[in-house]
């Protein structure tokens, strides 16, 4: 076996973990802004049906989008506890842990969505409940959808914790991404607290604290890691 193979499996670990990351990423912000968020108009439910209805074939594209996201985000966790396990196998399990817990509460809170695109063309319900009512239950459950996003942000945030730790004590990958991950992570999760005690709100931290998450990516794939120094990290199997 040449000696450089371990070398280059963990580089290639990790531009995998930087390629899946960047992925999310994309997708999610896309997803949000285009297919789903794109088509909602505040404080008109009326007008938001009738978005939803007219570009029902986005909204659907847009919702597995989402699905996709948090598919990509299983293998992202994996990856990552394969790539940091060696720093300290108890906070990577961790970093594994809370990273898959929001998974399915996200995949979950997709039934939202599911639900008001029904309501959006359901002519049926309509004849039932009034156009009304139809689009008001439609946007409540748009706004559900919401508070289960900021369910799965809390999440989304403390995963960041133990991958920032391991990251400034692995000695392979720059320190400062790890903070700027600790940052990022301290930002969604002050973000879902704040808008669940002050509903009336309108501040993101974290549209302030997530360059961790677009830098880290961007390391791996550009520079890998310190490959010898990841080495010496590994303990002796001996």
């Amino acid at each position: 076996m040449n000696p450089k193979e371990p070398l280059r499996a963990v580089n290639r670990t990790a531009r995998t973990a930087g390629a899946l990351y960047l992925v999310m990423f994309v997708v999610s912000m896309f997803c949000a802004v285009f297919f789903t968020k794109g088509l909602v108009v505040p404080g008109d439910a009326a007008a938001t049906a009738a978005q939803i209805g007219a570009s029902a074939g986005l909204f659907r594209l847009g919702i597995a989008g989402n699905l996709f996201v948090q598919v990509i985000h299983i293998f992202l966790v994996i990856v990552l506890y394969r790539l940091l396990r060696p720093v300290n196998p108890r906070t990577a399990m961790f970093l594994a842990v809370l990273g898959l817990v929001s998974v399915p509460i996200a995949m979950l809170n997709e039934t939202n969505q599911f639900a008001a695109l029904i309501l959006s063309g359901g002519e049926t319900y309509a004849a039932v409940l009034g156009a009304g009512q139809l689009n008001a239950i439609m946007g409540l459950f748009l706004e559900l959808h919401e508070y289960g996003i900021l369910i799965a942000q809390i999440f989304w945030g403390l995963w960041l914790f133990p991958l920032g730790y391991l990251i400034c004590k692995s000695g392979y990958i720059p320190k400062v991404l790890g903070f700027l991950l600790i940052i990022g992570g301290a930002g969604y999760v002050i973000d879902a607290v704040m808008v669940f005690l002050f509903p009336g709100i309108d501040i993101a931290i974290s549209m302030f604290t997530f360059w961790g998450e677009v830098l880290l990516p961007l390391w791996f794939l550009i520079k890998g890691v310190n490959a010898e120094r990841w080495e010496k990290s590994v303990p002796d199997p001996a």
